[in-house]
């Protein structure tokens, strides 16, 4: 549905990503952010479906081509362990907000694991956004504190989480709540990664689908 564009970053480098538009013109937009695996086929058809919702989406690739097979959890780390977070938040996330609000459109952002980090510190330093959905991933406190988060926020965490643990989960949202943001956060009895229906081990249908339509129901209410 979707085809891979290459966009500008604010520092004037080129970034890559897929884009899949909405099918009525002057849509809102939300760029979405990869796991630690990659621009895989599963971060590209997330992408397509946000397209059938009405919002043109745009996921950049910030591991540059590279996409890790599920199995290999050593060279996925690997992967996320060599990537500025920094850089790819500010320079290429942005440059993909920047790309989609051309128009005047209100721009949100979503990510996933690694994405979901990187959704938060987007949330924190990209001035273009309007909304933040994040999915089980929290960055460390000296990459985004929760009170500078900048846009409405909403979260969804899974309660058996070894990596995005509920303790992490608990303190950002204490923190937003400490700060005053506008935030709702979501639990679900369901492992890390529960949206990827590609990886049978911890899909959970029933999480992912609530997921998505509170999802859905928020950037409706914010990017309109």
């Amino acid at each position: 549905m979707g085809t891979l564009i290459t966009f500008k970053r604010p520092d004037g480098k080129e970034a890559s990503g897929y884009l899949a538009n909405a099918a009525s013109g002057r849509a809102p937009g939300v760029v979405v952010i990869q796991e630690w695996w990659g621009l895989s086929e599963q971060i590209k058809g997330l992408t397509d479906r946000l397209a059938l919702a009405g919002f043109d989406a745009l996921a950049p690739d910030l591991y540059n081509g590279t996409v890790v097979p599920y199995h290999d959890t050593d060279a996925a780390n690997k992967e996320m362990s060599s990537l500025d977070f920094m850089d790819a938040t500010t320079q290429t996330v942005r440059g993909a907000v920047n790309y989609l609000s051309r128009n005047g459109a209100k721009v949100g952002l979503t990510g996933f694991c690694l994405g979901g980090a990187v959704t938060v510190i987007g949330a924190c330093k990209i001035p273009e956004l309007s909304a933040a959905v994040v999915f089980y991933g929290i960055p460390p406190e000296q990459a985004a504190k929760p009170a500078d988060v900048q846009v409405p926020m909403q979260g969804h965490f899974a309660n058996r989480d070894d990596w995005c643990t509920p303790q992490v989960v608990d303190a950002f949202e204490a923190g937003l709540k400490a700060a005053g943001k506008q935030a709702e956060f979501f639990r679900y009895e369901a492992d890390h990664a529960f949206v990827n229906e590609q990886r049978a081990a911890v899909h959970d249908r029933e999480a992912a689908e609530l997921a998505w339509s509170r999802s859905m129901q928020f950037f409706g209410k914010h990017l309109s």
